[in-house]
């Protein structure tokens, strides 16, 4: 489906484990797993800081995470918390203990994005990107926080690549070199994605994200052995984690 492009510049500063080594593709964003928390509708409870924390009987009925078996973001998040928690992509069991610890404390399964139930206070707390808690902060001025677990998290990479054979060969590989000058790089920053290039960033929209040191906590993985992994840890969710 696709062909090799390696954009006109800026190749280098893309990370090694973040890109095609022969230029199929190549992260332009990502997001970052964490908690989305209204604070607001928390009822006084303190904003959790922990993936374990999620379990504690205090937060009965007010944790939500995507359905893995009908979402990525939920085999994301399941992923994530599996291996903060001490798994691996060969060990699902610490990540399946959770979430049936999760399936007493009464969690909230919706199947696809759920934005607007945090928004409306709904859900107090979704496992959910970065971004989204960020906007719901300050764009839909909401008493929102966005949470990076201290056990750690995942970091999701949003690539692209060019089409094969496709009819505008031309204005896709402009469209490609665009989105990694700091024009294009400024245009997810300013919506409240951490760009792959941050010194594209204003100080601005920096201002709007956790310090770094939070981001430290998180992290990628291979992606590809996540492909190949992904259908045994849905069936032992299915089985074994509602």
């Amino acid at each position: 489906m696709l062909e090799p492009y390696r954009p006109a510049k800026y190749w280098d500063e893309i990370p090694a484990d973040l890109k095609d080594a022969d230029a199929y593709w190549y992260t332009i964003y990502y997001g970052t797993l964490g908690l989305f928390v209204n604070v607001d509708a928390l009822g006084g409870k303190p904003v959790p800081k922990s993936w374990k924390e999620l379990t504690d009987p205090k937060y009965k009925g007010m944790v939500g995470y995507l359905d893995p078996s009908s979402s990525f973001v939920g085999v994301a998040a399941g992923i994530a918390i599996n291996r903060a928690l001490g798994g691996s992509l060969d060990d699902f069991t610490p990540g399946i203990r959770w979430f049936g610890a999760m399936a007493k404390n009464e969690g909230i399964v919706p199947k696809q994005t759920s934005y607007a139930r945090v928004v409306s206070g709904e859900i107090p707390i979704l496992i959910d990107y970065d971004f989204n808690a960020y906007r719901a902060q300050h764009q839909d001025k909401v008493n929102a926080r966005f949470v990076i677990p201290e056990e750690g998290t995942l970091i999701v990479p949003y690539v692209m690549g060019l089409a094969k054979g496709g009819p505008q060969q031309a204005n896709g590989k402009k469209v490609l070199d665009f989105l990694l000058t700091d024009k294009g790089q400024a245009v997810f920053a300013n919506a409240f994605v951490r760009p792959i290039r941050p010194s594209a960033a204003s100080a601005e929209a920096r201002a709007k994200f956790l310090p770094d040191a939070d981001y430290a906590r998180a992290s990628g993985i291979d992606f590809r052995k996540v492909a190949q992994a992904q259908d045994a840890f849905i069936k032992r969710y299915l089985a074994e984690g509602r």
